[in-house]
């Protein structure tokens, strides 16, 4: 059975990575990282589906059925009157889960 706090429908193909480094910009969560000749997934747990990488990749590296886990982060941190960027998207996961990582806000 699929399990959204510890699976999701994240998958990237390296061998298509041309190391624009987009996805690690528009990531809200960390889950690429700066690789030397191409983007390391770093944290696959901590997507929240959101799509945004997979929407700025000009190569299609990176696929995701966005709307799922983005759609309860939002509905959850609206329920509980959280704002989003507080890291508190109440997941139930641990740190480093749908919740951990990279919550700064990018410019």
């Amino acid at each position: 059975m699929f399990n959204s706090y510890l699976e999701n429908t994240l998958k990237y193909y390296p061998d298509r990575c041309i190391n624009c480094k987009r996805c690690t910009q528009v990531c809200p969560h960390g889950v690429f990282a700066e690789g030397k000749e191409r983007v390391e997934l770093s944290q696959p747990s901590a997507c929240m589906e959101c799509g945004a990488c997979a929407l700025n990749c000009p190569v299609q590296a990176i696929e995701v059925q966005s709307g799922v886990g983005c759609a309860w982060a939002m509905i959850g941190a609206a329920l509980r009157g959280k704002d989003m960027d507080s890291g508190e998207c109440g997941c139930g996961g641990e740190s480093g889960s749908c919740c951990g990582g990279n919550t700064e806000k990018q410019s």
